[in-house]
Order: C-alpha cells, then structure tokens, then sequence
C-alpha cells in the first residue's frame, strides 16, 4: 500500500522535526523532559503547532508503552479523572439550553458535554503508528481482571472515537492466499479463533487448494494488520458438519464445478476493537467478490459456532431459572452431565430431540436486554442481513465446540436480493428471519415446548457410523 507508507512516512517526518524543535534547550524542552504523563496530557492539549502537537504524542505514547501493569491502571485512572468533561462548563451549558433552546445553545452544550479525553485520543492519534498504539491502550483497557466502574466513560470515549475511526468506508478488503507475504500469513494462523490451525501445513491445506478462498478486511491506518478474516469452501453441497471442510482427505473439486460456498470461519483479529461494529454487510462484499470470479455459486451459507449456548442451557436448567424446560426435558439434559454421552447412539438420539428444539428457542426468543439476539455469532450473521437456516447437531465434536456449544453448528444463509430486508426486520423490529424447519420447532405462541417433527439436522445415525464427521479432535 504505497500510499499508506508515503502517509506514514511523511508522519514520522513532521513528528521528529517538531522533537528537535522541542527538544533542542528551550523551556518548552525542559518541562517537556521533566514533566509526568498527565502534564503531558496536558500540553498536548494545549498545544497549536502541529509539529510540536506530533512529537508530544509521540512522547506520551513511548511512555505508555513502558508502563507496567500498574502504570496502565493508574494511567487509565488519570485519563478517567483528569480528563473528563469540565463540569463548570457543562452547568453553564445546561442552563443556557434551559433558558434558549437556540441551535447556537445545543452546540455549546455538546462541546461542554464532550469529555476531554476525546479531542486528547484524537491529538494522540496524529503521533506514528498512533492508531495502533491506541488499539492496544484499549485492549490494555478490556483486559483488566477487576476494572473499575469509572472506567466504564474511558472505554466509551475509546468506543465512540473508534466508531468513526473503523467506519466501513475506511476498510478495504484484499485477497488472502499462499502467495500472500509471510508476515501477514503468520497473523492469520495467529488470530484464527474458530478453529485453530496447528502451523503452516495446516495453513497451506486451507489456502491453496483451488477450491479454498481467504479474504481480510484491511484499514489505512493499519499497516499490514488484518481487522477480520473469512475462510470460504467451495463445495457442491451446504456441509452440516466442520470435518466435511477441514478434513484433509476431502476431495478437492474444481472451483467452477462449485455450486455453493461455505464460510466457515470468521475470526475477528484486535481485541482492541472488540465490540466496534465495522458495519453490517461485509460479508454481502466478500459474496460479490465471488460471484464476479464464479458465476457458478449460487449459495453463500456458514457452517458457523454457536459460542454462548452451552452457557445459556446450563442457566435455564439451574433452580432459579424461569420455568423454560418440561421435568422430561431436565431428565433428558441431566445426560449431558456425562461426557461419554455423545459415544452412544441411544443417548445422544435422546439429546438431539430436546438440544435442537430448545437451540430454536436460544435463537429465536432469547434477547439482550437491549433487544438483540443472545448469540454473539449470530448478532454478526443475522445483522448481516443472513437467514438463520438450519441447526446441526453435533456438527462439531471438538472440545472447545463440546465445550460451547454441545456440539451444536448452524448454518446462516446469505441471499443477496434478501439481505438487506432481513437486516431491516432484526435492526427495526428485533425480528430473526429464519427457515420453515427452524421456526417448526417453535409453537404457535413462541413456546418452544410444543416443537414439530426435527427437520434441522440429518440423521443422527449418519453421524454415529462416519458419513457425517464430527470435526477436529
């Protein structure tokens, strides 16, 4: 990215011209050494030239950068306290607002409301590698053990300010394969957070064969960083279990004899961004990406995780829960509490009948206090504008999945000309547009104990004698 080098380069240019300014036996550069990071905080927001602004953020993020645990806690509590909104200001707004109601005394009152640290997050954004830097401050932030509640207007700032900052419109997206450069393939085997590639052999059977695509989302500021990944299968069918992707004695198939592609990871790559939405329908580009180079697909689905519904189910069947499950359904889930249970054909056939109707309820009824579906994957997936249509069980038997999900995958349709509708009806009226045979396991009035005949899965049988895999051990 040429540009972005220039840019950067040109950054670190103006940055040690405005040190040598400042740092060459003035006043100015004597405070500068001797003053603590809040003092600094200070002056930098106090500062007009833009060199000297440079080189002051620069400063106080070399600084950070040295601070130990205990150093980012207390410098995380400056920024808290000392940098807040000046609440003299704020009083005089409010009461002129109170008084006005003019368009100039909404404008005073949102500068006065603005919390300093803002315009300081900004001013530090100018110094080198700035963005970066302040990514990791906020990763630093949300891996606090016990993080105070004052923290809480720190992290907002950081959420508001990287808001903008991380717009869909800043983000590019760029092919990912073999051929690509080390350095960014080394982050891909780094970041994957689905399904863990063990080294480069495993990253190689995941790119380079013809019937494999890679794609990342890329932002200017960001250098050779990936902000998220999709690895796509090409297949003839729409797979309900991961070891029909990743198994490595698959048969490959030409891409254009491809009907279908899978994406079957989606791995968000900066903790620091956590939360920060980049916009809901990247993946409605990657499906047009191909469909440009394959005219043949004709189905964009996931075979996707489904990360909080062990976690769910273990709550619903404690004491205290609202009264969701039947005396049959607790006495059929008190077969989870055994591990071998998915070993034996009997029991896990048990399971499957309850697991799904109650996995439709998960999806279809439970919300967020703020209204969203529960599922963090599938508030991606279903803002994306996908369908939620079809639940596999036991479509992965790995540990982690074992451990998450009991095993559970669901497959998240993506139909171009329906997308943006489906976006619409959970984004306006919370709804979640699914299939016939999920809604079936739901009744008439959202009761999910009165469930229809399973259509959600194949079999189970097929999986018990292999015809279905069971995914990575």
């Amino acid at each position: 990215m040429p540009g972005t080098s220039f840019f950067s380069d040109m950054l670190q240019g103006i940055t040690e011209r405005g040190r040598k300014l400042l740092f060459a036996g003035s006043r100015t550069t004597d405070a500068t050494v001797e003053a603590d990071l809040a003092t600094l905080c200070e002056m930098l927001l106090s500062s007009r030239g833009e060199a000297s602004g440079m080189a002051i953020a620069a400063e106080i993020l070399e600084r950070w950068s040295k601070l130990d645990s205990a150093g980012v806690q207390q410098f995380l509590h400056m920024f808290s306290e000392k940098f807040g909104a000046d609440t003299a200001k704020l009083d005089k707004a409010v009461d002129r607002y109170r008084a006005e109601k003019t368009p100039t005394a909404i404008i005073a009152l949102h500068k006065a409301a603005e919390p300093r640290r803002q315009e300081l997050l900004r001013r530090l954004n100018l110094a080198p590698n700035g963005t970066a830097k302040l990514v990791q401050m906020r990763q630093q932030l949300l891996g606090l053990k016990e993080r105070p509640e004052e923290f809480r207007a720190v992290d907002t700032d950081f959420a508001h300010l990287f808001g903008s900052w991380f717009n869909r419109g800043f983000l590019t997206l760029r092919p990912i394969d073999w051929t690509t450069p080390a350095h960014i393939l080394e982050k891909i085997i780094k970041y994957e957070a689905v399904h863990e590639i063990a080294g480069w052999e495993e990253l190689r059977r995941r790119l380079a064969p013809a019937d494999r695509r890679c794609f990342a989302f890329f932002h200017p500021r960001l250098v050779d960083e990936p902000l998220v990944f999709v690895e796509v299968a090409l297949t003839r069918s729409v797979p309900s279990a991961i070891k029909d992707v990743l198994d490595e004695g698959r048969e490959q198939i030409n891409p254009d004899q491809a009907t279908t592609a899978v994406f079957y990871s989606i791995s968000n790559c900066q903790d620091g961004l956590r939360g920060i939405s980049f916009g809901n329908f990247l993946i409605k580009q990657v499906v047009e990406d191909l469909r440009r180079d394959l005219p043949g697909l004709r189905t964009f689905v996931t075979l996707s995780p489904v990360p909080g519904f062990a976690r769910w189910l273990a709550k619903a069947r404690s004491p205290e829960a609202e009264p969701l499950l039947t005396d049959e359904d607790r006495n059929v889930l008190v077969l989870l509490d055994d591990p071998a249970w998915v070993n034996d054909a009997s029991t896990a056939s048990e399971v499957e009948r309850v697991l799904l109707r109650l996995a439709a309820h998960y999806f279809l009824v439970e919300r967020t206090p703020e209204g969203r579906p529960v599922d963090p994957v599938a508030r991606f997936h279903l803002g994306n504008g996908a369908r939620l249509d079809r639940l596999n069980f036991l479509g992965d038997r790995s540990a982690k999945a074992m451990q998450q999900a009991h095993g559970l995958m669901v497959n998240y349709l993506y139909k171009l000309e329906d997308i943006e509708a489906n976006h619409e009806a959970l984004a306006q009226r919370g709804e979640v547009t699914a299939s016939p045979a999920v809604k079936s396991l739901i009744g008439r009035n959202g009761d999910s104990r009165r469930g229809g005949k399973n259509e959600l899965s194949r079999p189970f049988a097929q999986v018990m004698n292999g015809k279905i895999g069971g995914g990575r051990k």
